[in-house]
């Protein structure tokens, strides 16, 4: 942490262009953009907060694409996923009261009571229960939390399936982590709180996924075996030598009024785990479905059935993801994605929802990439689905005339181009 005076030095040179080099992978060039930001909200935390004097610390945490794994975490699958180059920056510093004053561009200013640290109905749901929530999870480690002031920004959009909401998770643990414990979680941990937060206090039946991407970053592979101590692997995957774009296309669909279509998939899944005596489906081999097709249906219903076979298979799928991008199999790995959009478009049937005749954007954004990639790349539907985005992965002499057209249908600004960030939920500065 640094006074103001120094931050402004450091935020002017080398060395902090370098670090923002470290944290986003990119070239000198492009780091300036990410300085001016950290820049940006420095200035923003000395308006807003202007008789707070104390020393400022500079955090960030990153929103996440799901690369393989499609609603296989809740079931204690596996799941690719890697941190990106859209994330949720702040700058923080102690404000000597009992209230954490979170500021957020573009939603204002939240104040949470310290002395309040229960869950809270009239809350759920909104960005002060996530802030309580890590802030209760932290002091119930017997660590003593007291007032700070926050000025953040976000290039994180809400509902464009990065999960902004694990992204703030993150930045809030890693405050916090910094401001009062020492440092004492690591990535793991953060994202642990961060789910729980959410489920608890949000009021969301989330997995862990999002928030163990956004806490460790760049390329992971998580095996969700044992739920208190998942198995966590950077792989190594070299993916802007593929020669290939990672897109993320906006449907233009909202995530509003979708909680229920959300739930319903681990409730049906579980059903089926409890036909054959079991919490989750892990362990459920694809013959046992088959050779039981017949009781689940009747039992379960088809439509959890369905889901079911997805989730047997798409684990599977997800550590031979994994194993490709070990071994720098480019061509196995878009085969595997390809697969992973057909189960969910068909098992999990995720893709739109149930009943819905008009509004069927995701399907639409799936079709026109099908018919603008012909057969080259790959394209799945990202994150929970219903609403939201698509994920496409696009050779880069087709990018422009691929990002033109696809905006053309879905509107400017549809289609992001992103890249990998190496780094997760860290202290800048």
């Amino acid at each position: 942490m640094k006074t103001r005076e120094e931050m402004k030095e450091y935020l002017s040179g080398a060395a902090f262009r370098e670090r923002m080099q470290q944290v986003y992978g990119c070239n000198a060039e492009e780091a300036q953009k990410y300085v001016a930001r950290f820049v940006h909200i420095t200035e923003g935390f000395a308006e807003t907060f202007e008789n707070n004097r104390n020393e400022i610390g500079l955090y960030s945490a990153p929103g996440r694409t799901e690369i393989g794994g499609n609603h296989t975490d809740h079931q204690l699958g596996c799941v690719l996923a890697g941190s990106v180059n859209l994330d949720i920056i702040a700058a923080a510093a102690l404000n000597g009261t009992k209230e954490i004053r979170f500021f957020s561009e573009g939603y204002g200013m939240t104040v949470i009571d310290l002395k309040e640290l229960e869950p809270k109905e009239d809350e759920k749901e909104t960005t002060a229960a996530l802030i309580r929530g890590m802030a209760a999870l932290a002091a119930e480690q017997g660590y003593a939390i007291d007032g700070f002031d926050v000025y953040s920004m976000s290039s994180v959009l809400g509902g464009s399936g990065l999960s902004s909401s694990a992204a703030f998770e993150t930045l809030t643990g890693v405050i916090l982590n910094d401001l009062f414990c020492k440092n004492a979680f690591n990535a793991v941990q953060i994202a642990q709180m961060g789910q729980k937060a959410e489920n608890v206090f949000f009021g969301k039946p989330c997995g862990l996924m999002d928030q163990m991407a956004s806490s460790v970053g760049g390329f992971v592979a998580i095996d969700f075996a044992k739920k208190d101590a998942p198995v966590i692997e950077k792989v190594p995957f070299d993916f802007a030598a593929t020669g290939h774009a990672l897109c993320i296309i906006d449907s233009r669909s909202s995530h509003d009024d979708l909680t229920e279509d959300y739930a319903a998939i681990p409730r049906e899944m579980k059903k089926v785990a409890a036909f054959f005596g079991k919490e989750q489906l892990r362990g459920v081999e694809i013959d046992e479905l088959l050779d039981n097709a017949k009781g689940i249906r009747e039992s379960c219903g088809d439509r959890a059935f369905l889901r079911a076979v997805h989730f047997v298979k798409e684990n599977v799928r997800a550590g031979k993801e994994a194993e490709a991008g070990r071994q720098n199999d480019f061509a196995a790995f878009l085969k595997l994605v390809r697969e992973s959009g057909y189960s969910s478009y068909m098992y999990l049937q995720n893709t739109a929802v149930s009943g819905s005749i008009e509004n069927q954007a995701v399907n639409s954004a799936l079709a026109l990439a099908d018919l603008l990639l012909d057969g080259k790349g790959a394209f799945r539907v990202h994150g929970g689905g219903f609403a939201g985005t698509i994920q496409a992965f696009v050779p880069v002499e087709m990018l422009d005339t691929f990002k033109r057209r696809i905006e053309a249908a879905l509107g400017e600004g549809s289609c992001h181009v992103l890249t990998i960030r190496p780094v997760g939920g860290a202290v800048i500065a």
